[in-house]
């Protein structure tokens, strides 16, 4: 009990000083996750409709690769991305290993799939007769997909919370292709693990408190656009 009471007095401090080192780490974790779900969800709204209304031949195969996409573990893409951008892999040259862009790159690999399966599920539960409607009244294609769209605005906004969730508290991936390197890519998940191991636990129960924060607000963000009925 003695160690959980440090640790929240420890996030209380941490809080209202508002120290470099905690913002440093707060600014980076938010600007990667931020950067890996905007880049998800720009590809994978537009996929998800497209899966989710359209019929082709091989659809079903890549709805399987979708779905699998969902459940993949982050250590396997952490090792998928270490592998293609070190030295000896066909991406090395491009010297992204243990940048903050390495984990963009393998925090979008999880959070696509993520995008892309929330927003097609979505869709298909769209009334059909509204979709023959707006096409009966004429719509142009992108006149059609902003009407899926706005038709499915709370899937939208669940796609992007279920996105950021998956990402926002990763651990195994980003700090297998970002190095937990202070300064440079110490996000809050691995500065927990790093201070754990350390044996600082007040301080790992600090920024976990902090971590538990910010998903809390920003899912309440989303919580009540997704609640709120137009006047």
């Amino acid at each position: 009990m003695d160690t959980i009471w440090e640790g929240l007095k420890e996030a209380i401090n941490l809080i209202i000083t508002f120290n470099s080192d905690l913002r440093e780490i707060l600014l980076l974790s938010l600007g990667v996750s931020g950067m890996a779900i905007s880049i998800a969800v720009v590809l994978g709204i537009p996929t998800g409709v497209f899966l989710g209304l359209r019929r082709f031949p091989g659809r079903n195969f890549f709805i399987t690769l979708v779905n699998t996409g969902m459940g993949l573990p982050p250590v396997v893409v952490g090792l998928v991305v270490f592998l293609l951008l070190a030295r000896s892999g066909p991406l090395g040259n491009l010297n992204l290993l243990y940048t903050p862009s390495a984990m963009i790159i393998a925090q979008v690999i999880i959070a696509l799939p993520v995008v892309m399966g929330v927003t097609m599920a979505g869709v298909q539960n769209i009334d059909e007769k509204l979709r023959l409607q707006i096409l009966a009244l004429g719509a142009s294609r992108w006149q059609y997909f902003c009407k899926i769209l706005k038709e499915g605005r709370l899937v939208v906004l669940s796609s992007l919370a279920a996105g950021f969730g998956s990402i926002i508290s990763e651990v195994g991936a980003v700090i297998m292709v970002g190095g937990n390197i202070k300064g440079q890519t110490r996000v809050l998940t691995t500065a927990i693990v790093l201070e754990t191991r350390q044996g600082n636990f007040s301080l790992a129960i600090a920024l976990g408190i902090i971590l538990l924060l910010i998903a809390l607000i920003l899912n309440f963000l989303f919580t009540f656009l997704q609640q709120r009925r137009p006047r």
